[in-house]
């Protein structure tokens, strides 16, 4: 079964990604939620928080050293390119890389690489469908795995349970998390704003997309913020071939909505149909 998977991103957090998210959810039917911003997940906030699993997840392998074992060679600390071994023979586990030079190295079988846990992923049911969501340890480096994971088993649910579509609420900026959010997607939105920094963004995040040959268009939010800004947006797209399906004007019920949450296509149904809202969402 072909499933249809609608991915979001954008150049960096804060341009309005997830409030359009949230905004599509209601009208897409038989549909899987996938929060794939895992270094701060929000979705959740608007949908509830009606968790019915959730697990550790494992993203890589440490080293971890066995006291008894250890001869304080030093061998390990002069080996790892990470500096996570101290000279004392110990373990700084936010620095370990799990390498296993020195579980390779280690003269008498002290150093063992062992499990470690990276996040946590979850499922919950919200009123529109199941959401797959997770969330990494502030600090760890696996965010792209976790996004993999999540949209592994987003696609297990809507294959399981029949459903045609999965939005994925993606991560900012063009770092692999964002690779693993969109390979193999079937349309790619990048919501951006219009300001010199936006233009930046879109650049940046458009150049990535560019390389694994998506279906692409593009979400201007806040677009009467500024005109220059607009018109920068409006030629670079036009220069680039790329559509842009909609244009948000501020709306400061779409604040209050978020603010009170609630979800902001619903709360203020008569902005949403004045801005061609239902002919973006034909074309998903």
């Amino acid at each position: 079964m072909n499933i249809n998977e609608i991915v979001v991103i954008s150049g960096k957090g804060g341009t309005g990604k997830t409030t359009l998210v949230a905004s599509l959810i209601p009208f897409i039917e038989d549909l899987v939620i996938a929060d794939c911003d895992v270094d701060a997940p929000d979705l959740n906030i608007l949908f509830g928080n009606s968790i019915k699993n959730s697990e550790d997840f494992v993203g890589l392998k440490r080293a971890v050293i066995n006291e008894d074992k250890c001869i304080k060679c030093g061998l390990c600390h002069a080996k790892c390119k990470f500096n996570a071994i101290t000279k004392e023979i110990k373990v700084n586990s936010s620095k370990c890389e799990g390498c296993g030079v020195c579980e390779y190295v280690c003269p008498v079988n002290a150093i063992e690489m062992k499990d470690s846990v990276v996040g946590q992923i979850f499922t919950s049911d919200t009123k529109y469908g199941e959401m797959v969501h997770a969330r990494l340890i502030p600090g760890e480096e696996t965010s792209g795995k976790l996004v993999s994971e999540v949209r592994k088993r987003a696609k297990m649910i809507a294959e399981n349970n029949g459903m045609k579509n999965i939005i994925i609420d993606g991560s900012p900026g063009i770092a692999c998390n964002v690779i693993a959010s969109i390979t193999g997607a079937s349309k790619v939105i990048i919501v951006i704003e219009p300001t010199l920094s936006g233009l930046h963004d879109l650049e940046k995040v458009h150049e990535l997309v560019k390389k694994f040959n998506l279906d692409v268009e593009v979400v201007i939010n806040k677009c009467d913020l500024s005109t220059d800004g607009l018109e920068s947006l409006e030629k670079y797209c036009d220069n680039e071939s790329l559509n842009i399906a909609l244009k948000i004007p501020f709306n400061r019920n779409v604040v209050e909505s978020v603010s009170n949450k609630e979800i902001p296509s619903v709360y203020d149904k008569k902005f949403f149909k004045e801005i061609g809202f239902k002919e973006f969402l034909k074309n998903l």
